[in-house]
């Protein structure tokens, strides 16, 4: 058996070392966005307290609500969206590993037995017949070979970076597929006990309506009031008690999405009427430069332009030339008792390819342009992912400080649309008006205390939806890092992080 001499192993992968040093393909550096100095629509903004018992709580907390609460914490680990993100993120771990193992080399073992023969004759007692009419060999052989292409040029350094800011934007998927079922299933609470509020309102309202209706029957019994009256307040009467039986269509539907959110079948799924007891939170503010961490969308967008970046330089390998280095140790012998002993001993070790690329029609300038134009879509859509979201955040603001002055406006015309009806009903009661005073003005009424309701659901879920905008505490440094990509662990989506905290 001959002895491998060490002194060429370490030559060769010392060569291999130094060149698999270089990379090519541009570094990246994340491009300038679009980032204003200030909110416009923050102008006046009362910046939140601080709140040292909500402090590691999560943001729906604001809210103070114990079964939204309850809810919120059931869709990280029932809602069926959020577990295909999650298997989508453990996707993309398994494809950084199917990259990285092009670092390594390829190991092979093989072993075979084989009986020839040629000629006329064979004979079953001996491994050769006499003279040269026929012959009958036997071939054993077992081996144990490797190959490896080394990574001269960076390309599957490149193409690991790439798979990693890949799965470094479906970790921001997922964190933003859960804060955006979180943000939904806050809206669907919101308009559920807007509902119980509204059908505890139009309940109310038709005691009052059958009370004035007993009023208009006693008058019209005593011949101080029309028919018309009368019919009139039936009307009004029926015509509520619809109202009341729509509204509960409204809120099993909200029932139903909410029950769909956290997982659970709507028939099996329940939520029990409570007076309405939502306050309006106040929501921290960070610079306009801090929503480009905080905002997982942006954060995905991103990573994947990182991506992109790294794929050029994948295609930019394609113009240099390739090798592929192979070792191999083996036993080959007609005899198997002999198989394994040194003079049956075969090895091979060195540079079984050398590929350089000459012509190839315009292949590589295509696969390496294309990239190129692939990073560009990536950064106009990073780009445009950043001007949306400071979008939302400036409309969500606006409809905050503008909701609110129209909810301080809307309380006073209730507070007069009562006065109204009260005194209207008492001149009723007196003669001095017709009834069909009495029912404008409770119409009036009614429509004004409905219309502040419906206030208080825009303020509410446009506070959810500027949590959301801004991220919901979430921060990029929540993203894993490379040796987590590279691990089985999935993210931690949960953030418990208070709304605009650091």
């Amino acid at each position: 058996m001959r002895a491998v001499p060490r002194n060429r192993i370490a030559a060769g992968l010392s060569l291999a070392a130094m060149l698999a040093g270089c990379t090519v393909g541009p570094d990246y550096v994340r491009p300038a966005a679009p980032v204003p100095a200030k909110y416009k629509e923050a102008e006046g903004w009362k910046p939140a307290a601080p709140q040292p018992a909500a402090s590691g709580e999560a943001w729906w907390s604001v809210f103070k609500d114990p079964t939204l609460d309850g809810l919120e914490r059931q869709v990280e680990v029932s809602n069926q969206n959020l577990k295909s993100a999650e298997a989508a993120y453990r996707t993309a771990q398994a494809i950084v590993s199917e990259a990285r193992a092009g670092y390594f080399p390829a190991l092979d073992a093989g072993a075979a037995a084989l009986r020839e023969g040629n000629g006329a004759g064979t004979s079953s007692s001996s491994s050769r017949s006499v003279g040269s009419r026929a012959s009958v060999e036997n071939a054993f052989s077992a081996s144990v070979s490797a190959t490896w292409v080394p990574d001269i040029w960076g390309s599957i350094r490149r193409t690991v970076e790439s798979d990693v800011a890949n799965a470094q934007a479906s970790a921001a998927d997922l964190a933003a597929a859960q804060l955006s079922a979180q943000a939904a299933l806050a809206t669907d609470y919101i308009e559920l006990r807007i509902a119980d509020a509204t059908k505890r309102l139009l309940d109310d309202t038709v005691d009052a309506y059958t009370r004035s209706l007993q009023i208009t029957q006693n008058r019209y019994g005593v011949g101080t009031a029309a028919r018309t009256d009368v019919a009139s307040a039936i009307a009004q009467l029926e015509s509520t008690r619809a109202q009341a039986i729509a509204i509960t269509l409204q809120r099993a539907q909200f029932e139903h999405a909410i029950a769909v959110l956290v997982g659970k079948p709507p028939g099996d799924f329940a939520i029990e009427p409570v007076a309405l007891d939502i306050p309006i939170p106040d929501i921290p503010l960070d610079l306009p430069s801090a929503l480009l961490e905080r905002n997982p969308g942006i954060a995905a967008a991103e990573r994947a332009m990182a991506s992109a970046n790294a794929k050029i330089g994948v295609a930019v390998a394609g113009y240099f030339p390739s090798i592929t280095l192979g070792a191999s140790y083996g036993q080959q012998s007609s005899m198997l008792h002999t198989l394994f002993t040194a003079a049956s001993s075969l090895w091979s070790f060195g540079l079984t390819n050398f590929n350089l690329p000459i012509f190839t029609g315009g292949l590589t300038q295509a696969q390496v342009a294309a990239a190129r134009a692939t990073y560009d879509q990536n950064v106009a859509t990073y780009r445009q992912t950043v001007l949306t979201a400071f979008q939302q955040v400036e409309d969500e603001l606006a409809a905050s400080r503008i909701l609110a002055q129209q909810a301080e406006v809307q309380g006073r015309a209730v507070q007069a649309a009562l006065e109204a009806e009260r005194l209207t009903l008492n001149q009723y009661r007196a003669g001095t008006v017709d009834y069909t005073a009495v029912i404008t003005a409770q119409a009036n009424s009614l429509a004004d205390r409905e219309t502040a309701l419906t206030i208080m659901q825009s303020r509410l879920v446009a506070s959810v939806a500027l949590i959301e905008a801004l991220g919901g505490g979430w921060d990029a440094h929540e993203l894993p890092g490379t040796a987590q990509v590279e691990s089985s662990s999935a993210p931690t989506t949960q953030s418990h992080a208070p709304v605009g905290s650091k």
